[in-house]
């Protein structure tokens, strides 16, 4: 999914000044569509991505990172569901992206509320002892006006939090291009592809704080959208390395969204705030740059 008006998600209204309680240059990392992301390059297995995922993760001691799980794709890829024990074998969470990757915009309320508690009993079966009740909406698409406020009211009976993303650079396109580049053997596209990758989520770094800065006068604690794809894991240790470079420290979901900036996400506060992290910049008369665009990718590699 691609992050462009929908980078925040709370009120411009918590801070008329900057917070006093503003949280210091931090991050959490979140992970999308497990068990099994994008296109499968040759050779590999969804395990070993997830493997290696989880190993790069705990060798730069970050903390706990949630896995939004879709149950339809254990049913389209057997056997995936080995990805979801090694995540709760490394005492990862688990949360709920719906069972089918439902867009909520696209969909009428009761169906999407349907799919949602369709993932429920595998969500009970694999994360025993943890807390499930966080909700990433499929292509962070929340519905509009009435939608929006009725989605968030049966989430609210429900004991959901909504797990926002405030820092995306749009990982999962460069997935599919890798699968095909390893299929072809083309080594140069792939080293290609990887400077690409890492150089969108450096860019974005720099955007996402400037834009916050710009609206609230500091940084808020990011939440990072990822995506458990083949070359998310092939570069996740340089990935990490660069947000270590570049002066963040890795926290929880929980920690990121105890701050008063995602109160209303933690609420389930059915009113509807300004959605779009440009609507809360137009209040303020602030005119932002467009988001870093993704290179294009769709023919590499055909």
């Amino acid at each position: 999914m691609r992050l462009t008006g929908r980078l925040f998600f709370a009120a411009i209204s918590m801070c008329s000044l900057p917070c006093a309680t503003a949280t210091a240059q931090a991050v959490a990392f979140t992970w999308d569509d497990l068990p099994a992301h994008s296109a499968l390059p040759p050779g590999q297995t969804r395990l070993e991505i997830a493997q290696s995922i989880l190993k790069a993760m705990k060798d730069k001691n970050l903390p706990p990172a949630y896995g939004f799980v879709n149950g339809s794709f254990m049913e389209h890829e057997p056997g995936t569901e080995s990805v979801l024990k090694a995540w709760r074998a490394a005492g990862l969470p688990l949360g709920n992206h719906t069972w089918s990757h439902m867009n909520l915009n696209n969909s009428p309320v009761e169906a999407w509320e349907q799919d949602l508690q369709k993932n429920e009993p595998l969500l009970r079966e694999y994360a025993t002892g943890a807390d499930w009740h966080w909700l990433r909406y499929p292509n962070l698409a929340e519905g509009h006006d009435e939608k929006r406020t009725e989605a968030r009211a049966f989430l609210k009976t429900q004991g959901y939090h909504i797990a926002s993303v405030t820092m995306s650079f749009g990982d999962y396109a460069w997935n599919t291009p890798y699968a095909r580049c390893v299929q072809t053997h083309d080594e140069a596209a792939i080293a290609n592809l990887e400077a690409s990758y890492l150089k969108a989520a450096d860019e974005t770094i720099t955007y996402t704080r400037s834009a916050s800065k710009a609206v609230f006068g500091h940084d808020i604690p990011y939440v990072l959208l990822m995506h458990v794809g083949a070359l998310d894991a092939k570069l996740l240790p340089g990935l990490l390395a660069l947000y270590q470079q570049r002066g963040f420290r890795f926290i929880t979901l929980e920690e990121a969204e105890s701050d008063p900036f995602y109160a209303s996400d933690r609420n389930i506060v059915p009113e509807a705030n300004p959605a779009t992290f440009e609507a809360a910049a137009a209040t303020k008369g602030i005119k932002l740059p467009p988001h870093p665009a993704l290179p294009k990718m769709d023919d590499l590699c055909q």
